[in-house]
């Protein structure tokens, strides 16, 4: 006879839980599904790609006297996934209204319902975190109305550039010396091969 040992079920932590969870340690975690995840410690080549790219997206942002700001993973952003379950992302780079940043400086830096979406996310992708960004933070960044998603690819040398489309994304994706073309930055002279030459 085998007996079955049910498991004890997982506690559920709350938006509101998240916003104040701290537990004296320096460890980032996302909200998924109700659930902390902890983040992973980034490579250095991790950290330069996205350092990188916050400054070419300022200095664009800057030049074409936008009124928009690009944050490197400070900023979470709260995503629509399943029935009464939340989700919070932090990714390494969020383009944002600066007015709506100004509004996050004195509480916790989560783009919230009550704010517009983030304008672009980026993600960089880590052998921990492929499956996540390529799926799972695809279908959430689409539910919150994205209009534009870069998955910036080390591992595969390539970008891809995701566009939201009548609530999906489409995708095209470059490498090499091939220009990036953006609908948010119509104009920025990037490509694969400077991105990843950190």
């Amino acid at each position: 006879m085998t007996i079955a040992i049910a498991k004890p079920a997982k506690t559920r932590v709350t938006f509101a839980d998240y916003l104040a969870y701290f537990d004296d340690s320096d460890t980032k975690y996302e909200l998924v599904d109700g659930e902390l995840v902890p983040m992973s410690l980034a490579t250095g080549k991790h950290g330069g790609i996205t350092r990188s790219l916050e400054r070419n997206l300022d200095t664009e942002i800057n030049r074409l006297d936008l009124p928009w700001i690009a944050l490197q993973g400070i900023v979470g952003v709260r995503c629509p996934r399943g029935i009464g379950l939340d989700t919070a992302r932090i990714p390494d780079v969020v383009v944002m209204l600066r007015d709506e940043w100004q509004s996050l400086q004195d509480r916790e830096a989560v783009i919230g319902f009550e704010l517009s979406p983030p304008l672009l996310v980026v993600e960089v992708v880590s052998p921990s975190t492929k499956i996540t960004d390529y799926r799972a933070k695809r279908t959430e960044y689409a539910a919150r109305d994205i209009p534009e998603y870069w998955i910036v690819d080390p591992i595969e040398a390539k970008v891809s550039v995701l566009v939201l489309s009548d609530g999906w994304y489409d995708v095209t994706e470059f490498s090499n010396g091939d220009r990036l073309v953006s609908p948010m930055f119509p104009e920025l002279q990037l490509t694969p091969q400077e991105i990843f030459a950190v």
